[in-house]
């Protein structure tokens, strides 16, 4: 089984904040992560390939600093890794980051199953996996919290939903996004540290997969972020003061006006 797990650089959750005066996400000095989701579908992407063989390539479209993630891919055993980098992908928005990650992908030969985490921590959209699936011209199941077995080329699915789980089959070459319940990913294993240590990253250019220019970068989307900015306080809020006790005592007494009042 040939498989792409496409993963993402992204801030640490921890240290995200908003620029004041741009009114976009701040990400001087902050580090930088594989994006939590991809974790797990690095994760599901190996224990795929050590129980029925194959290899796990991961892509990642981004600036150089990149190939640190790809690094740390191949340190959790993962075989292969490809760095997607140019000038003319900036300012993409999902649709020409889909066409991007498309075109890298057929680059590399014939799949069998791509993984994608379910969503990015800094964009939050959950737009690339569905997305890059219909570009690759695969069916997909989003939201994939196990994958009970391989079989003739139908991988059986639970989907994770609102109340439950759906059972699904999904015939192969196929494209799934994976939750954080699917797994616990592991930790770099001495081999995979000094493996990665050694590997040396590839990078792909827009001429290297025979992109189309008008298809790229900001160009390329038709949607752009004005700016991002928190949500609104609404309501009333009162700020408790005072020892347990009195606080405790306070609240007691806006409980008990509210019920009478209401």
């Amino acid at each position: 089984m040939r498989i792409v797990v496409c993963i993402k650089q992204v801030p640490d959750a921890k240290d995200v904040r908003l620029d004041p005066v741009t009114n976009t996400l701040s990400r001087e000095g902050v580090k930088s992560v594989i994006n939590p989701y991809d974790r797990h579908a690095m994760e599901e992407g190996v224990r795929l390939k050590e129980q029925y063989g194959g290899t796990v390539t991961v892509v990642s479209m981004g600036p150089p600093q990149a190939k640190a993630i790809l690094q740390e891919a191949i340190s959790c055993g993962v075989d292969d890794a490809i760095l997607v980098s140019d000038r003319a992908f900036a300012g993409a928005d999902t649709l020409a980051t889909t066409y991007t990650l498309a075109q890298a992908i057929k680059k590399t030969g014939d799949v069998d199953l791509v993984i994608c985490g379910k969503q990015a921590t800094d964009g939050d959209t959950a737009q690339v996996g569905p997305g890059l699936a219909v570009r690759l011209g695969m069916p997909y199941v989003t939201c994939v919290k196990k994958i009970t077995g391989v079989k003739d080329k139908v991988m059986s699915v639970e989907r994770m939903m609102d109340d439950g789980y759906d059972e699904l089959e999904i015939d192969l070459p196929a494209l799934l996004t994976v939750v954080k319940e699917i797994n616990v990913p592991r930790f770099p294993s001495i081999r995979g540290l000094r493996k990665a240590k050694a590997f040396d990253i590839p990078s792909y250019t827009a001429t290297d997969i025979d992109a189309d220019p008008d298809q790229l970068g900001l160009g390329g989307s038709p949607t752009w972020v004005v700016k991002v900015f928190p949500p609104e306080p609404k309501g009333v809020r009162t700020m408790l003061e005072g020892s347990l006790d009195e606080i405790a005592e306070q609240l007691a007494d806006i409980l008990s006006d509210s019920a009478h009042g209401a």
